[in-house]
């Protein structure tokens, strides 16, 4: 039997794993998953205790046209009942909330200096703007190599709040690509009349990791795969001959000691490049993060794949320019829950029936997430878990004068305290109840920064026999990347071309070839 050798364990290397098994009709026990560190997930881990703090890099939304990520979780069973799949358990529960009897949506999506809550009603659009986002929507994919955001629009374009709504949502900076821009744009255009919202947005039961990852790898165990944490591949061997397509050993370090494993061309090779959780720096609640380090090691496979095959992407374009990729996030673990009744009481909804709230007057433009749900499923009761983070971390904050990135969990309160309406004595309830774990992440936005076409590798690169690259930084034509769908999309793409597979992935969701979704977004566009 041949076998398969994935290299990453973030979502994407699990996925791979999965459709070898669903469709290649692989043995678990002929599939080897290499992972660098010493738990599975990458960006979708999530750790701490109550006691310590909880931490997160962040969290992640799906909706309806994640068809991917629904098709490979409707074969997956929950950890809490093995007869409901994932896909299930995502649905069931979003069917529930929106029955529920307090609406779900976001009256409180936007914060302004004063605490006062934003109407969200208009998007806030001049003439020109239109115009602008129109022409950005039609200009050919082609035209905008290299380009930024702030190539294509005006000065007041980044005032509105439309734009307020759309870069807090997905993470947006004006610096970052205008192909990514455009490609978010339409593909989320029908998600544009609940912006304000984000009532078409699906949650997970819990934090990802536990309701994804874990139920992933679980399933992946049970059928005898490989997990192996604490290794790390360092290069990949081919065949001779110029640009050859074949791998014919993979080189790790496991714990310490080198290992050279030999592939044959039957075998097949997956490999995750990149990282944007590389080099996180954790701090506590009295501590900042510390530096990231000069230079560290998960770049580095790409690097040397990459190294003379123009075929294989340009990794420099992503991981040379901290300055524009890096942001910073921090989780709350509250014993009492003074802080999500406040909450609760100043939005008018329950935390979770909306999604997200931006504080406008942050100079780090703070956004805070909270869950009705236990974001972790051994939050004790009476306690609560919330997170935010900053799209600006590199400027002062007004109650703290220094950037975010230098600052402890309890100065990350404060600052996000000195922006919201709460009176005197349940700030001062919140801070003595409250544990922040804030995080660094040097590459976290490395996927939007301005590139061209081919700086990413095709999934399965032309003449290449028995290689293929998955996650954030292979390409995939119209889909989105910061999202487990594009993630999951890869991985069964990598599996469906190297196998020669008649079942493929579905075609990306396009809600623009809808005339109704058309409408209703020019009618957003145009609402005073």
């Amino acid at each position: 039997m041949a076998k398969a050798y994935l290299v990453g364990g973030g979502i994407a290397g699990l996925a791979a794993a999965a459709f070898l098994i669903r469709d290649g009709g692989f043995e678990g026990s002929d599939i080897h998953l290499f992972e660098e560190g010493r738990t599975l997930g990458g960006g979708l881990d999530a750790g701490g205790t109550p006691h310590t703090g909880h931490g997160m890099h962040g969290g992640r939304m799906s909706e309806a046209g994640f068809r991917c990520t629904y098709d490979l979780f409707s074969g997956i069973p929950t950890l809490d009942d093995p007869a409901v799949s994932v896909t299930e358990e995502i649905l069931t529960g979003d069917e529930e909330s929106a029955g529920a009897d307090v609406a779900r949506d976001d009256v409180a999506r936007l914060v302004d200096a004063n605490g006062a809550v934003v109407d969200t009603t208009s998007m806030g659009f001049s003439e020109r703007d239109r115009l602008e986002l129109v022409r950005c929507l039609a200009t050919p994919e082609g035209h905008l190599d290299g380009r930024r955001v702030t190539d294509c629009f005006g000065e007041h374009f980044f005032t509105t709040t439309f734009w307020l709504l759309w870069s807090t949502t997905f993470g947006f900076r004006p610096r970052h690509s205008a192909i990514e821009f455009r490609r978010c744009l339409w593909r989320f255009i029908h998600l544009l009349p609940g912006l304000s919202t984000l009532s078409g947005v699906h949650r997970t039961r819990h934090h990802p990791y536990d309701s994804l990852v874990r139920p992933l790898a679980s399933w992946l165990r049970e059928r005898g795969v490989a997990l192996h944490t604490g290794c790390r591949v360092t290069d990949l061997g081919f065949t001779p001959g110029v640009r050859s397509g074949t791998v014919d050993a993979v080189h790790l370090s496991r714990h310490g000691r080198d290992e050279r494993i030999a592939v044959g061309p039957e075998d097949l090779v997956v490999v995750a490049l990149g990282s944007a959780t590389d080099a996180t720096g954790v701090g506590s609640h009295t501590a900042a993060p510390a530096p990231a380090p000069h230079r560290t090691d998960a770049w580095l496979l790409w690097h040397r794949l990459a190294r003379g095959r123009e075929d294989f992407g340009n990794p420099a374009v992503f991981d040379k320019h901290r300055k524009e990729s890096h942001g910073t996030s921090f989780t709350v673990t509250s014993k009492d829950p003074v802080f999500l009744r406040a909450w609760e009481e100043f939005g008018g909804r329950p935390p979770g029936r909306g999604a997200l709230t931006t504080l406008t007057g942050s100079r780090w433009l703070l956004t805070l997430v909270a869950d009705p749900r236990p974001v972790l499923p051994d939050r004790p009761e009476d306690a609560g878990v919330w997170w935010g983070y900053g799209l600006f971390p590199d400027r002062a904050g007004h109650r703290t004068p220094k950037p975010m990135t230098m600052c402890s969990g309890r100065e990350i309160l404060d600052e996000v305290l000195h922006h919201l309406p709460f009176d005197e004595r349940t700030a001062a309830r919140v801070r003595e109840t409250s544990t922040v774990v804030p995080r660094v992440m040097p590459y976290i936005s490395s996927q939007f920064l301005a590139r061209r076409r081919d700086d990413r590798p095709s999934v399965v690169p032309e003449g290449s026999v028995n290689l293929a690259f998955v996650g954030q930084f292979a390409e995939v034509p119209d889909d989105v990347v910061f999202t487990v769908e594009y993630s999951v999309r890869t991985a069964w793409t990598a599996v469906a071309q190297l196998l020669g597979l008649d079942r493929r992935p579905p075609e990306v969701y396009k809600g623009h070839h809808d005339p109704r979704v058309l409408a209703a977004a020019l009618e957003t566009m145009h609402r005073r």
